[in-house]
């Protein structure tokens, strides 16, 4: 494909990109609020594990804002990127200060809460060069 044409507008890769992020965000969500629902309802693979569903949610929404954010960004897979990783990154680490008790490292939350700080914020810094440089 060149340049050009994968340019130009493509309605059904963005319509497919659009509902799946949409989908998987939502679904992610719906797991890290309400794990039990989502495995009695979605991923009734016992046993039930509260920190397992969340930690599946936490991946799905970082899935789901990278897929947003290539409509958003489409000529920049860096951005794109830390934007999924980010989001993934900071759903687990919330998982894992929720889900304390329910097993893990002690260290995680803070190991886990670094990453997600230093993805977050070079997504930041890569947005304000995209938006502030000529």
């Amino acid at each position: 494909m060149s340049t050009a044409s994968s340019n130009r507008s493509d309605p059904v890769s963005t319509i497919v990109i659009a509902a799946f992020g949409l989908f998987t965000l939502s679904f992610g969500l719906w797991a890290m609020v309400d794990a039990s629902s989502f495995f009695d309802n979605i991923g009734e693979f016992p046993p039930y594990n509260n920190h397992y569903v969340h930690d599946v949610g936490a991946f799905q929404i970082g899935l789901g804002a990278a897929l947003l954010g290539a409509l958003a960004w489409r000529d920049d897979a860096i951005l794109v990127a830390l934007l999924g990783g980010a989001a993934g990154a900071t759903a687990h680490e919330i998982a894992h200060l929720i889900d304390a008790d329910d097993g893990g490292r002690d260290a995680d939350p803070f190991t886990l809460g670094i990453i997600a700080v230093i993805l977050v914020a070079t997504f930041l810094w890569r947005l304000r060069l995209r938006y502030t440089s000529a």
